[in-house]
């Protein structure tokens, strides 16, 4: 089993909080990568909301590569970030890792922002193609307010790699997960968490039910719904799917992923959308176990479990600082002087929603509504 964790805070705060609670759940990754994922970012990235972040890692060939691409299409280089590596020996050091803040292409600047959105990712789709054969171009992310690093190694270690406890790189909200490789090969692509379009998310377990939800996701015709080097990235692009593209509201991602049984549809207000959910969405059904921990463009946060509920997961903090973490000793690493007993612990029909700056937190449950609100 894989270990996450989420902190979502109306503070900046710094990714070696999310580390330092990996450590504490060490049992559960053995090295094969983590990933981090940045979102509402502090430091010197505050006043560059706006612009884009491509996000990555190049080759010294490749890096000469991406830059005649991006100049070719008209993205003009306004800030570049890249972490003081120390050498660990247990971490082998690739040529450049980078975080390049861009201004829009002139023709792009007073588009709308669903237009810049697809440039944005017809670029990155079109740099990992790229750069995939030798691994020259490697790119997790290219978004306004979103940083990712991913790297083969043990979470502490990494963040001794990167420098991030001497970094002045912070965040409002940040995803960690250490990976525990099971079914495919070490590729940093398959390292959680994954992000497209303003909507990101990582999970624990194991997707039995990948092949027919990717085969669905792929024929939808959309250029972002590619790759699946991790049986877990199509819980993000199904996120993705229903909220952006069909544009329905967060908790329907529940009904989705674990549609209810009919004598269960019966029972809800809304049964009619429900239901024809259910059957023109079955595809996407998952067969788990999982437990999965996203956020949305607004920075909602959210956990759910499948129907299985054989992966932990618990939710708690104050107001202004959540954690959504695989296990309690990660979230007592992070949040220590939070009431307990107030702690959240979702079941198979429950989703866990912490409202953007943490403000509050509340729990959908498929059969009885929102049950739960705290703040």
């Amino acid at each position: 089993m894989c270990r996450l964790i989420a902190i979502t805070s109306n503070e900046y705060f710094s990714p070696m909080e999310n580390i330092l609670a990996l450590e504490t759940m060490k049992e559960g990754h053995d090295g094969s990568g983590m990933g981090l994922v940045l979102k509402n970012l502090g430091g010197e990235f505050e006043e560059l909301k706006t612009c884009p972040i491509l996000s990555g890692i190049c080759s010294k060939e490749g890096i000469h590569i991406l830059d005649d691409y991006m100049n070719k299409l008209g993205f003009k280089l306004k800030y570049t970030w890249t972490p003081k590596i120390k050498p660990v020996k247990e971490v082998s050091r690739r040529d450049y890792y980078f975080a390049r803040v861009y201004d829009y292409p002139d023709e792009y600047r007073n588009k709308s922002f669903d237009d810049k959105e697809d440039i944005l990712l017809r670029t990155r789709v079109t740099l990992r193609k790229i750069g995939e054969d030798d691994e020259s171009i490697i790119v997790f992310s290219f978004y306004p307010d979103i940083l990712t690093l991913k790297e083969v190694g043990d979470p502490l270690q990494l963040g001794e790699f990167f420098n991030l406890d001497k970094s002045p790189l912070k965040a409002k909200i940040i995803f960690a997960q250490g990976r525990q490789n099971t079914n495919y090969a070490i590729n940093l692509y398959a390292c959680h968490p994954f992000f497209i379009q303003g909507y990101g998310s990582m999970t624990n377990g194991e997707n039995t039910a990948f092949v027919p939800i990717r085969e669905f996701l792929m024929g939808r015709g959309f250029a972002g719904y590619i790759g699946y080097n991790s049986d877990s990235e199509v819980f993000t692009h199904i996120l993705h799917y229903i909220c952006k593209q069909l544009r329905h509201p967060l908790i329907y991602y529940k009904d989705i992923i674990t549609p209810l049984k009919e004598s269960e549809v019966q029972t809800r207000p809304d049964s009619e959308a429900v239901r024809l959910l259910k059957i023109s969405l079955r595809p996407l059904c998952i067969d788990g176990p999982n437990c999965v921990i996203g956020f949305t463009p607004d920075g909602t946060c959210f956990m759910v479990q499948d129907a299985k509920k054989l992966r932990p997961g618990v939710v708690g903090g104050i107001k202004g600082k959540y954690g959504l973490v695989s296990e309690e000793c990660g979230l007592d690493s992070v949040i220590t002087q939070r009431d307990k007993s107030q702690d959240i612990f979702p079941m198979k029909y429950d989703m866990v929603i912490v409202e953007p700056d943490a403000k509050e937190v509340k729990v959908w449950n498929q059969l009885q509504g929102w049950t739960i609100t705290t703040n």
